[in-house]
């Protein structure tokens, strides 16, 4: 029997280590090939750093495999390309405070503690940059409260640390409708438990502390916020502890005081209109769908005039949607036209332009904002620079850049009282401009517009004459059969006036070919020019130039006019000419009209057969039907039926008829009567 029993025992040890050895075995396989997927991710991230795909499979395969370097610096990469969401900073948080926690033993030889919550809390406040999380404020929080080493020993520096965080969410998350009044209870429990640390025999610092804590719960009450009924019942409640207003189970407002009675009664109804918004934009409706509706909130918050509201809920927006270029260009202009606080449109077109790359009006606006803010010229190239490295749909959009750019060192250069810049720099963005610009604006007005601006500032700034014509030249090389850029070329050369160099680009062009009436209408300035600037040797001259040449353009117009023609004509003829010839029936009115002979070949006596055996056929296929009377063998007859009202004549078709068309009655009639 014990045999029996030890026998067992080896058996079943026998079998869990084989269980083990398998598990492990099947660990090693699935390690293995996480890590050929990571190489291969690697891989396309060498190959395509901005693929965000591979930078989110990459991140999930490193925190996988365990390996902490690399998944620190795998998400720093990441966020100095995209913007993280929420969960992204909760899980990196999550796994930088778990090594925190790790580094409290004392048999680990960790970077101090103090270091480690700097390198957290310095995390929490790059999170919050990016996106509204509630819940990644509710993290924050709780994580100052459990690890900040003044707080933890109540040193009044500590808790200040924490009530000015509170305070830094209120505003930011604490009126988020659906979600605010966790921010709040946060505080509040908070609060209570700073009272209940504080001695009895204190009771000035107690009284202190419980006013504090009742001026949170009237603030909460005052805010439309979902749960609010349940606020004002814990706020009797604590009242109830602290000897104030007595206990009630009903949200009665009886013993509640008038001004926070009125306040409560206006919140809730504030909530109530906004129920129905809340629920439009809690579906799960497709992005369109979605956008829709937080516009729709949008706009009805904005009619109420609460700048607070309105952008809270356009950071709500913009974290669900964080891609849609009209909810950011929206909260940026609200923030332009109302808001203007430097530091706030600031850090709004930041985020923007780091989720909307693509959308030129961003920079564009974002450039002219750090100018009001008088951003400093490191910051405003910088900022510059990083938009030409972006894709944008049109070589417009990369014009209005280098224009508005353009324009703030126009303004910083030469404008009265400002700290002037090298003019170098403003000919050097115009250089990159026009290099980057040209294959793409070629023949354009934006090139133009781009040119002359340069040429003015090289006439007026620069003070270089032959600067000028150097960039008119430039853009006659690539541009040379657009009339405007001769037209406004020679207009500065008039406004300097050079006339002698306004007439030597007249005859430059006079002979080059525009488009619709430009030829003529160069000609015709040459003539003007010369009638307003010219002596009358110059005037014979350039009429004597520009005669042969309207002449010319004239016979040119002529011909193609007349070409048209032929071809309006044709297609004007040629339906006609396809359509299959129809059969008219005969009438009984009379005509003078003969139909065209054919022409007919050979001798007179085949012409004279011919014509009789055709004759004879017609006569014998065209019957007279409506008629009682045989058909007449005599001339006499004929006539006499000539004389009569016609009847109805009638065909008979059949497969052996021939048809004549266009012969009337009475022309058959003398067709057999000189037969006959």
């Amino acid at each position: 029997m014990m045999e029996l029993e030890q026998q067992q025992q080896q058996q079943h040890s026998s079998n869990n280590s084989s269980s083990e050895s398998e598990s492990e075995s099947e660990e090693e396989e699935d390690e293995q090939d996480e890590n050929l997927h990571l190489q291969s991710l690697e891989k396309a991230l060498a190959d395509n750093p901005s693929d965000y795909d591979s930078h989110l499979n990459y991140i999930k395969s490193l925190r996988k495999l365990g390996h902490i370097n690399k998944l620190r610096q795998a998400r720093e990469s990441m966020s100095l390309l995209f913007p993280l969401t929420p969960t992204l900073w909760q899980q990196w948080t999550y796994d930088e405070t778990s090594l925190l926690l790790i580094s409290d033993s004392p048999n680990q030889d960790q970077q101090p503690r103090t270091e480690a919550y700097d390198a957290i809390t310095n995390l929490y406040e790059r999170a919050l940059h990016d996106y509204l999380s509630v819940s990644l404020w509710c993290d924050y929080l709780n994580f100052v409260q459990q690890h900040d080493p003044l707080l933890l020993q109540l040193s009044p520096l500590g808790i200040s640390k924490i009530r000015d965080l509170f305070e830094r969410a209120v505003p930011a998350a604490g009126f988020h409708v659906t979600q605010g009044n966790q921010i709040w209870e946060a505080y509040i429990k908070f609060e209570q438990t700073i009272l209940h640390s504080i001695h009895h025999t204190n009771t000035e610092e107690k009284d202190k502390q419980v006013q504090r804590i009742r001026s949170l719960f009237h603030r909460q009450l005052s805010v439309p916020l979902y749960g609010l009924s349940s606020t004002l019942l814990a706020y009797k409640s604590w009242e109830d502890e602290q000897g104030g207003i007595p206990k009630s189970s009903s949200n009665d407002l009886d013993e509640v005081p008038s001004h926070i009675s009125s306040a409560y009664k206006k919140a809730m109804e504030m909530y109530n209109e906004r129920a129905h918004y809340e629920e439009q934009i809690s579906r799960n409706d497709t992005p369109e769908e979605k956008l829709q509706h937080f516009l729709t909130y949008i706009k009805f918050e904005q009619s109420l005039g609460d700048p607070a509201r309105v952008q809270i809920l356009y950071e709500r927006a913009v974290t669900e949607l964080p891609v849609s270029g009209d909810l950011w260009l929206g909260y940026t202009r609200y923030l332009d036209e109302t808001l203007k606080v430097a530091k706030c449109v600031l850090d709004v077109y930041s985020r923007a332009t780091r989720n909307c790359t693509w959308i030129g009006e961003l920079w564009v606006h974002y450039l002219l904002s750090l100018e009001r803010a008088s951003a400093s010229e490191e910051k405003l190239s910088t900022v510059f620079e990083q938009s030409l490295q972006c894709a944008f749909s049109s070589s417009e959009e990369y014009l209005d850049l280098f224009l508005t750019r353009i324009d703030g060192l126009r303004r910083r250069n030469f404008s009265a009282g400002s700290t002037a810049l090298d003019y170098s720099v403003v000919r050097d963005i115009f250089q990159s401009a026009t290099e980057y610009l040209s294959p793409y604006l070629k023949n354009t007005d934006g090139l133009l517009r781009l040119h002359a601006y340069w040429a003015r500032l090289e006439l007026n700034h620069g003070k270089d004459l032959v600067a000028v014509r150097g960039v008119w030249e430039s853009l006659l090389k690539t541009s040379g059969s657009m009339l405007e850029a001769w037209k406004q070329y020679i207009a500065m050369e008039i406004e300097m006036g050079h006339i002698d160099e306004a007439r030597r680009i007249y005859k430059r062009c006079y002979s080059k070919r525009f488009t619709g009436t430009g030829s003529e209408d160069i000609c015709h300035s040459w003539v003007r020019f010369e009638r307003e600037f010219g002596t009358l040797e110059d005037y014979d001259h350039a009429a004597r130039k520009v005669t042969p040449r309207l002449e010319e353009l004239q016979l040119f117009r002529l011909q193609q006019e007349s070409k048209m023609g032929v071809a309006s004509v044709a297609q004007k003829e040629d339906p006609v000419s396809k359509q299959t010839p129809q059969k008219r029936k005969l009438s009984a009115r009379s005509t003078d009209e003969h139909p065209t002979s054919k022409k007919q070949k050979g001798t007179a006596h085949g012409q004279t057969r011919s014509f009789e055996k055709e004759t004879s056929q017609k006569s014998t296929e065209v019957k007279v039907v409506g008629s009682d009377q045989p058909k007449p063998d005599k001339p006499e007859t004929i006539k006499e039926q000539q004389t009569k009202p016609s009847a109805p004549r009638e065909i008979y078709t059949d497969q052996c008829t021939v048809f004549l068309s266009n012969l009337s009655f009475q022309a058959c009639s003398s067709i057999i009567y000189s037969f006959c």
